[in-house]
């Protein structure tokens, strides 16, 4: 399938490697291919992110990716069921930081029995490059570009989308700011 990516999707799944890299963590996230797509610049998607997400609110954005590495990747759907069984995930997440660190319940650091030096993606990173692929295909597009990407991190749900979601940045604001932007 990677040979159906465009040279700016390669360069997003590449610069993700890299941010889990820089981030020590063991395995290539959803997250880790936004954070990518927002280090672009002159692509379909990056002018979809820039319309949708001016570059001031970015700090915002990438903040609240944050905060829900800290709660171990709850979403606030996740934390809004929790909090009606009577668990408050913020007083858990204080909690366990204050014995163990800050972002203690990240989840994705790597482990001492790792083999290689090569991070993996996670089933969520996967299934968002294999919805890229279906997004390209009901578009009717012969390869895979970076506003697949992001267009398919907006379908994939979790953590992620619903980031995307509060900052505006949907399937369909996406799908028409990308084809706005490549309109003849």
């Amino acid at each position: 399938m990677f040979e159906r990516f465009t040279k700016a999707a390669r360069s997003v799944v590449q610069g993700a490697v890299e941010h889990a890299e820089r981030a020590d963590a063991n395995v290539v996230t959803p997250e880790h291919l936004l954070l990518s797509l927002l280090d672009r610049e002159d692509t379909p998607a990056a002018a979809a992110l820039h319309t949708l997400c001016p570059p001031d609110r970015l700090p915002s954005l990438v903040s609240a990716l944050a905060d829900a590495r800290r709660r171990a990747g709850l979403s606030r759907a996740d934390t809004d069921a929790l909090a009606d069984l009577g668990i408050d995930v913020g007083a858990i997440v204080a909690r366990v930081e204050e014995t163990h660190g800050t972002g203690a319940l990240a989840g994705d650091r790597k482990d001492s029995g790792r083999r290689s030096g090569r991070r993996s993606f996670s089933r969520e990173s996967k299934t968002v490059l294999e919805k890229s692929l279906r997004v390209a295909l009901s578009r009717k597009d012969r390869e895979i570009g970076d506003e697949h990407l992001l267009l398919a991190l907006t379908l994939t749900g979790g953590v992620v989308a619903e980031t995307l979601a509060d900052h505006g940045v949907t399937y369909a604001s996406v799908d028409t700011a990308v084809s706005a932007a490549t309109a003849p």
